[in-house]
């Protein structure tokens, strides 16, 4: 998919950073308060969905893959965006189309947030951490890989 100039290109990455206990972390947005997620972002013009994940990761929290396990869960959903934000994109884009990932760590590691995209984080149990995430398509692969991790 080609990015159109000044715009945003409608593909994104999740990466849902856990432990082995199935704590997950959880960033709130500056923008919207009160909106909470996991890592997200935008590819960037030639990057793969992986390589996006990758920085986004190190962006975001300042962890980088080899803290852990990475995963590709090779699985992707498509969402309509939301309203408030196609403002972001061409004007006759509608929908993304959002690659998951997962990074296990041993345990809570320290983060660094990026004030500029984030203002607070919560560790939580991946139940409590799906209820309190804010897009349908977090809230799901949190859940898918709750189950995962339940069944060991």
């Amino acid at each position: 998919m080609t990015r159109t100039a000044g715009y945003k290109t409608p593909v994104s990455v999740l990466v849902v950073v856990h432990t082995a206990a199935g704590e997950v972390l959880l960033l709130e947005r500056a923008t919207p308060p009160g909106f909470w997620q996991s890592v997200t972002g935008s590819l960037e013009p030639g990057e793969t969905p992986q390589q996006a994940a990758r920085r986004e990761l190190e962006e975001e929290t300042g962890l980088t893959t080899e803290a852990g396990e990475f995963r590709d869960h090779r699985h992707s959903v498509r969402f309509p965006i939301l309203p408030a934000w196609r403002h972001r994109y061409a004007p006759d884009v509608r929908e993304n189309t959002e690659h998951w990932f997962s990074l296990r760590l041993p345990r809570q590691l320290p983060i660094r947030l990026s004030p500029a995209e984030h203002r607070d984080l919560h560790w939580l149990g991946w139940r409590a951490a799906a209820a309190q995430a804010s897009s349908w398509t977090n809230r799901d692969a949190i859940l898918a890989l709750g189950a995962e991790l339940d069944a060991g």
